[in-house]
């Protein structure tokens, strides 16, 4: 008697056991080909910090940057481990270059453009306000060089643009910018 109810409760462990299994790979499973379908972005994680991507959402003056982005087809990039240093312009900044410029460089065949001038805001790796010098160059995604000046003490991009703000994200930092920098 004792043997069967030994026997007995096995199976029963073992048949729960399996069933809990099932239930945590299917769950599993599907969280994973959702986050795999649509990218790293799409990956929902409320106790990280967020990535560069998530922080220029978040933030309502950053919409036409976040529309730039998404015309590139640069939200995947721009999610994944980096780090990256972006120079994120804002919607003022936008506003100041030539009107038509922004819907100009959002149609489809000017891809290319646009993914130069979002390249020329992108630096490979983190670099913070306290570590730039007067003279500094820095190589950008696109292949070209910004220089960092110092006015009033403060860095600036090719002097003439200044940093609004600082923001570290999960996968390096955004500088909030005051103008657009175009590649030369």
């Amino acid at each position: 008697m004792k043997k069967s109810f030994l026997i007995l409760a096995l199976a029963s462990m073992a048949i729960i056991s399996c069933k809990k299994n099932e239930t945590a790979t299917t769950s599993s499973s599907t969280a994973t080909t959702e986050a795999v379908g649509s990218g790293q972005e799409a990956v929902v994680d409320s106790d990280s910090a967020p990535d560069i991507v998530k922080l220029a959402v978040s933030n309502k003056d950053l919409s036409t940057l976040v529309t730039a982005v998404q015309k590139a087809g640069l939200t995947t990039s721009l999610s994944n481990a980096g780090p990256f240093t972006v120079f994120a312009p804002t919607n003022e900044a936008f506003d100041k270059l030539p009107k038509g410029t922004v819907d100009d460089l959002l149609k489809p065949e000017n891809n290319n453009k646009l993914n130069d001038i979002l390249g020329h805001h992108t630096y490979v790796g983190v670099i913070k306000t306290d570590q730039m010098n007067d003279g500094q160059n820095l190589g950008m995604v696109d292949g070209k060089t910004i220089t960092i000046k110092m006015v009033d003490g403060k860095p600036t991009i090719n002097g003439n643009v200044n940093i609004i703000a600082s923001v570290p994200a999960a996968n390096g930092i955004v500088h909030v910018v005051d103008g657009v920098i175009l590649p030369q």
